[in-house]
């Protein structure tokens, strides 16, 4: 999942906003809304390390990112998850935000909430969105990474490029799942 940072002065209208918007998105979900299938398991250390992202679906929180965007993992001594999101703006500028993940459920679960709101919010179980693990190749080399409600969609690899035929194989699988893969945009990787 891939959020980037904005100035202090609109930090509380934004925090307000994904309170919100994740609130709403979890009540619906509790009501019976058909939920995505996540994988059966996620070996967290296996997927530490960098993804890049291949396609995403449109949000607000990247509209500047306009290429070479990526995230970043790293294990805490907490458990919990470090995450490094980057990307180029149109400036040429590097734009990052740091953020916090940590599973739910089992030590296998495919389930993480993701926090970029300040830490001093992080009691509100508003300011944590889902991010759901629904494919994930043997290697963990491909993943997509959604909600339950499927309004976000990101597509990562740990490479840069991604083989079209895998590719479009991945496509299948989340048409299966109900996705509407038209709304995918795809990511700039540059060198």
């Amino acid at each position: 999942m891939t959020l980037f940072s904005y100035p202090r002065a609109s930090l509380i209208s934004i925090s307000g906003f994904i309170l919100i918007a994740v609130g709403s998105s979890q009540a619906m979900a509790q009501q019976g809304d058909q939920s995505v299938k996540t994988i059966a398991a996620l070996d967290v250390p296996r997927y530490l390390g960098t993804w890049y992202e291949i396609a995403k679906f449109p949000n607000w929180f990247q509209k500047k990112c306009v290429s070479n965007t990526k995230a970043v993992y790293t294990a805490k001594s907490d458990g919990n998850l470090r995450v490094l999101n980057s990307c180029k703006t149109a400036g040429g500028e590097t734009s990052e935000a740091e953020g916090l993940a940590r599973q739910i459920g089992a030590k296998d679960s495919p389930k993480l909430e993701v926090r970029f709101a300040p830490e001093w919010l992080s009691f509100l179980p508003l300011v944590w969105g889902d991010y759901w693990v629904i494919d994930l190749d043997p290697q963990y080399q491909v993943a997509a990474v959604s909600d339950p409600r499927r309004e976000y969609l990101w597509v990562l690899s740990r490479t840069p490029q991604l083989d079209p035929q895998v590719y479009a194989d991945l496509l299948q699988r989340l048409k299966q799942q109900q996705f509407d893969i038209q709304k995918l945009e795809l990511t700039s990787q540059k060198n």
